[in-house]
């Protein structure tokens, strides 16, 4: 339970050394930037480093015109030793010649496409055997091509008076048809208005010749043309790219560096012909960063421990055994813990295996939501799978003490006869008697987390020299004397029968601590050394503290109450697998297996997610609330590769 120990690096000098300044901490992959303007109280002869990054566009243009083209770089290509402008006089000239092929191509895709649209139409008459030519200059009669619908085509019959109303028709579908009509040019108007009363929509026809079966061949002929055109396009995009994809792979490694680099130069301050940069290194990593800068004239580099700067919030890297790091993915859910506070990754680690385990233990179920665990992570790289795989060998093992595999209560009796004389298995979940105490244990389970929780908490606060929150707060001392004080002595008198809560008792571990988190805000000023400790308005400030200190007499209630869920689910599950196998017993053989199978299944899956959610929610709730703020910063030092 461990965050990295981090240095604050100032680095100074001639502002002629920024840019290999700005080199060598990207290259070095330890360095994390941070704004130097900020370390300083008085900015006045500072300014911040205004220089427009040569890399952008050149950088931009080259994914850009690869992606138009269909071709990706080399993600694990080395960077190209080139000089600034060797590499970006490359990607200018490479983008020239990506994109006059490009454009050739995409031109062909155009016309292909405005080909594809004239081809729609002609389709729709290609039944009418019209030379297009004729009838398009044709001076005493107007042509109409277009569309009318199924119904209007129905009511043609009410004009057969007029001799001129007359659709001839060329493809049809479920809603139209296609086809075109004829008018004289003293009744084009009158005609027009007729069919335009029957929704016809107009097509507009090029001025081309021929009938549309020789239209249609005819486009037929220039797409093909086009398709090989594009795909000889294509094909020297890609002769191109095998040409120069190593070349221009390293290249764009080698812009996207410097890129990288030079951004880190916004960070720095400048004054006069002189610069400052600061930045945060983990203090395991200080000497490398420094080697970096032996070489570089004209420059002072300075460590100093995090702690030493009060001013500024260091970022966060965390340090766990490699057992517990999967579990960082749960904590970076709720937030990353700030510098100074305790890191609860091994804590969740342990604690929610172990929940886990205890409310859903199953022997068979338990190392299938293992090997799906590997899977996810073995296959997806997911981070989930990673924490599966000791949730579900947690929970085999407490399956083992319930005596269950796959729902089957009694299949390893005689197991424990041989290994331990026992006749049945230690735990009979659905008995009665049992059922008290396993909800009674995980009562007490969950008072163990939360004492565990305030001690978390009272060490987290003392590190910060928080001594409101450490001693006098609900999970303080005072809160950790009035908990456990007021739980042992309940205890004692309703289980034990033992008189503990007398009188003295009361007073001192019970009322005193209650007392002291009410007036937690001027104790803590006072031992902090502030001179205002006292509150400004006395009135305000009891009405305010006593309603908080009711709804922490309630949050103490809650907390400890919301572990029933624990063992409500050890009983979930073993009732959920006896309706499954009361379902089963209605079935024969077949039936029998079948529905044992998808009902394990179907248990695993549904019960195994609700089980995940809940001890995430006993996590962040219970006991997070107590003991962690997770406000931290990520430590994200620049890296080229």
């Amino acid at each position: 339970m461990a965050v990295s120990k981090m240095k604050l690096v100032n680095i100074s000098g001639s502002l002629e050394a920024l840019g290999a300044v700005t080199r060598a901490c990207g290259e070095s992959g330890v360095f994390q930037p941070d704004d130097t303007l900020s370390y300083y109280s008085d900015t006045s002869a500072f300014s911040v480093v205004r220089e427009e990054n040569p890399f952008t566009a050149p950088l931009s243009a080259l994914h850009g015109c690869l992606q138009n083209a269909g071709l990706k770089p080399d993600a694990h290509a080395k960077a190209a030793r080139l000089s600034d402008g060797e590499a970006i006089d490359f990607a200018n000239t490479f983008v020239a010649e990506v994109d006059e092929i490009t454009a050739a191509r995409n031109a062909c895709d155009d016309r292909i496409a405005a080909l594809k649209a004239e081809r729609e139409q002609f389709e729709h008459l290609r039944g009418l055997n019209i030379d297009f030519e004729s009838v398009l200059h044709c001076k005493t009669i107007k042509v109409r091509f277009g569309r009318l619908p199924l119904e209007s085509y129905r009511k043609l019959g009410a004009y057969d008076d007029n001799p001129y109303v007359l659709f001839f028709p060329g493809a049809c579908d479920t809603a139209y048809y296609w086809g075109v009509y004829f008018a004289p040019v003293d009744f084009a108007e009158e005609v027009d208005r007729i069919f335009s009363s029957m929704y016809f929509e107009r097509m507009h026809i090029p001025d081309v010749e021929g009938t549309p079966e020789e239209i249609l061949a005819e486009m037929t002929a220039k797409t093909e043309a086009l398709q090989k055109e594009r795909a000889d396009t294509q094909a020297q995009l890609q002769m191109l790219w095998k040409e120069k994809s190593a070349e221009g792979s390293s290249v764009c490694a080698c812009l996207q560096q410097c890129s990288a680099c030079f951004d880190i130069r916004r960070y720095a301050a400048r004054y006069a012909d002189k610069f400052t940069l600061n930045g945060w290194v983990l203090a395991s990593e200080g000497n490398t960063l420094k080697k970096r800068m032996a070489d570089i004239a004209d420059i002072t580099v300075t460590f100093k421990p995090a702690e030493e700067d009060g001013r500024h919030t260091p970022p966060v890297a965390l340090k766990n055994p490699r057992i517990f790091r999967p579990f960082e993915y749960l904590v970076g859910m709720y937030g990353l813990p700030c510098y100074n506070e305790i890191d609860p990754t091994a804590f969740v680690a342990i604690t929610y295996t172990l929940l886990f385990g205890v409310m859903f233990g199953d022997v068979g179920q338990g190392l299938l939501v293992a090997l799906v665990g590997w899977l996810m992570w073995k296959c997806k790289k997911m981070d989930i799978g990673r924490i599966l795989i000791p949730c579900g060998i947690s929970s085999a093992a407490f399956g083992l003490v319930y005596g269950s595999v796959f729902g089957f209560e009694h299949l390893l009796d005689p197991m424990y006869k041989a290994l331990f004389g026992l006749n049945e298995k230690p735990i009979e979940v659905m008995a009665s008697a049992t059922a008290t105490r396993i909800i009674v244990t995980a009562v007490a389970i969950g008072f163990v987390l939360i004492v565990v929780s305030m001690l978390l908490n009272i060490v987290s606060a003392l590190r910060r020299r928080d001594f409101e929150t450490g001693l006098f707060g609900a999970s303080g001392i005072a809160g950790l004397v009035f908990y456990t004080s007021l739980v042992a002595g309940l205890v004692c008198q309703l289980v034990l029968k033992i008189r503990l809560m007398t009188l003295p008792y009361v007073l001192l571990l019970i009322v005193l601590p209650v007392l002291l988190i009410f007036l937690r805000e001027p104790l803590g000023k006072l031992v902090s050394g502030k001179k205002d400790w006292l509150p400004e308005s006395i009135g305000d400030f009891i009405l305010q503290n006593f309603f908080e200190l009711f709804e922490t007499m309630l949050s103490y209630l809650s907390n400890t109450m919301s572990f029933l869920r624990v063992g409500a689910f050890v009983l979930v599950h073993a009732g959920m697998m006896m309706a499954v196998f009361a379902l089963a017993n209605i079935f024969g053989t077949f039936g029998y297996t079948v529905t044992v199978i998808l009902g394990n299944g179907l248990v695993m899956v549904m019960e195994a997610l609700l089980v995940a959610i809940q001890v995430m929610r006993l996590q962040f709730y219970e006991m997070f609330s107590r003991y962690y703020i997770g406000e931290g910063r990520s430590f994200e030092p620049v890296k080229l590769s």
